[in-house]
């Protein structure tokens, strides 16, 4: 006998559900927006100082890195904590710590210090994001969760589209720190209005902490990419000392696992990727994200360098990306339920492998608007990824493990990220570096060397050597185009990789009036 189930959200926090959801987009823009902003402050802050950094390639990665390997590395720990505490006073926490990051970076007077306080701003995210998937959760029924999620997923895409606009403007009009700086006012509106809306909650079973798994996993993370970078910047992968930290990395991620499988109270329950579907949501996140950091990184000096775009025009040509994300996002859980899982993740996968391949055809003169179809349907991809993945993600665990589903998604999401821009960075700075090489025998030997690490490097000197150093301008845009070419192909291999995936394992169309793949007991909590 087939009995309805009883609401399992408390009446008051059901009726302000959609306000609490604006709440928990706010924080989740500040997240996500630093990201896409630093996106277009690229370029400025690689420029010599007083108007950047004058940080070099590998700094800027690093700006871009410590951000998410600290992220990623305690996101498991910070989803077990809020599970632990309460979601709400996490959130907070989590809010005003990146508020302080932020204000810290703004001032930063050396590319060091800007890693540093990167970091900083990354402790406070850690506790932000699996936080605001968890709450939502747990205010929304079970039938709304996908709609939830969807939403939550647009408000991606309003800050990939907010964020280079806000950033370009700022750098129109402002030093380069001001695109951190602006993160605080949002910080304060948000904890605001956290503490007046959202309801706390807390898993009545929290797992115990595991600090030897969180140092083991950020250490080997570190590593690992140090390595790729290292690699890319020397541009040769078997020197010694590259080689033996990327080994290094990977063995202590070997350990890292062995440590979870071991452990009675694991920050990475292993068991869960058990479920070839939850283990195919999280690879297909992974990969997709892999690819699409490695291309916003080369994306920006292909717009700003070589087309000669500024910075807010750069964070324009960004908006079909982000409209097609915020049109598409909410919607894609229609697609879902006609077609099933696979068919809408996989016809994202392709979609992306298909707009990844077009940049290998961009050159120096290519019409514009092409660059913006190939943005738009680059997120229209993306939402047919994202939304379903989550929802399979979400619905894999029990409501009370929220925080635990959510902080695994976004962990594969920023490792993912992060080695996208470590490895497709090496590919592109390895390219760039064996392409320009030979135009540069006039330069004396200190000269070369930096002027080979990047286009904007080796346009900084041209331009410090006036009429003689215009020789230098065209090789440079054909030594960078060649590379984004190269680098724009290994993304799309990894997005094909992606594809074969999620048409394997995602579930197809359950029949009519079957469940989906996982249907938990219903739970009682005490919110």
């Amino acid at each position: 006998m087939t009995t309805s189930a009883a609401p399992r959200i408390p009446e008051a926090v059901h009726r302000r559900r959609w306000a609490i959801l604006g709440v928990l987009m706010l924080s989740l823009l500040i997240v996500v927006l630093d990201n896409s902003i630093l996106n277009v402050a690229i370029k400025t802050i690689a420029t010599p100082a007083p108007t950047g950094l004058g940080a070099t390639q590998s700094e800027i990665e690093w700006a871009i890195n410590s951000y998410t390997l600290v992220f990623a590395g305690l996101l498991f720990t910070a989803g077990l904590i809020g599970d632990r505490l309460g979601r709400k006073k996490v959130l907070i926490g989590g809010l005003v710590v990146f508020g302080i990051g932020s204000a810290l970076a703004a001032e930063s007077g050396s590319p060091a210090q800007l890693i540093t306080y990167r970091a900083v701003m990354a402790l406070g995210a850690a506790f932000v994001m699996p936080a605001t998937l968890a709450v939502l959760m747990n205010v929304f029924e079970r039938s709304e969760q996908p709609k939830a999620i969807g939403i939550w997923a647009g408000g991606v895409g309003l800050a990939i589209a907010i964020g280079p606009i806000t950033g370009g403007a700022l750098l129109d009009h402002f030093w380069w720190g001001s695109v951190f700086l602006i993160n605080v006012p949002i910080v304060v509106l948000a904890v605001a209005l956290m503490v007046w809306l959202v309801p706390d909650s807390r898993d009545p079973k929290p797992g115990r902490l595991d600090p030897v798994g969180v140092v083991l996993s950020v250490l080997g993370l570190v590593l690992l990419v140090y390595g790729i970078i290292k690699g890319g910047e020397l541009a040769d992968f078997t020197d010694a000392k590259v080689l033996a930290t990327i080994i290094a990395g990977v063995v202590v991620l070997i350990g890292f696992v062995v440590h979870e499988k071991r452990s009675d109270h694991p920050s990475l329950d292993v068991t869960y990727f058990r479920n070839k579907v939850f283990s195919a949501a999280m690879a297909a996140i992974a990969l997709v994200f892999f690819a699409l950091m490695g291309v916003t990184f080369f994306g920006v000096f292909y717009t700003q360098s070589v087309r000669g775009y500024s910075p807010l025009e750069s964070g324009l040509l960004m908006l079909p990306l982000a409209a097609a994300q915020m049109i598409f996002a909410p919607r894609a859980r229609l697609l879902v339920d006609r077609f099933g899982n696979k068919a809408t993740t996989t016809a994202g996968m392709l979609l992306i492998a298909a707009t990844l391949a077009a940049f290998a055809g961009f050159e120096a003169d290519t019409p514009i608007w092409l660059l913006e179809v190939v943005f738009f349907l680059m997120g229209t991809g993306m939402a047919h990824i994202m939304t379903p993945t989550s929802v399979v993600i979400m619905q894999a665990l029990p409501r009370e493990k929220a925080g635990s589903a959510s902080a695994l998604s976004n962990t594969f999401r920023q490792v993912g990220g992060a080695l996208g821009i470590a490895v497709l960075g090496s590919v592109l700075a390895t390219s760039y570096r064996n392409g320009i090489e030979g135009k540069l025998g006039a330069l004396p030997p200190g000269l070369r060397d930096t002027a080979g690490e990047s286009i904007e490097a080796t346009l900084g000197i041209a331009e410090k050597l006036g009429p003689r150093g215009q020789a230098l301008v065209t090789p440079a845009y054909d030594a960078f185009l060649h590379a984004m070419h190269v680098t724009a192909l290994w993304g799309t291999g990894v997005a094909l990789v992606g594809t074969v995936v999620v048409a394997v394992f995602l579930p197809g169309r359950p029949p009519a009036g079957q469940p989906g793949e996982h249907e938990p007991e219903l739970i009682t909590t005490g919110d």
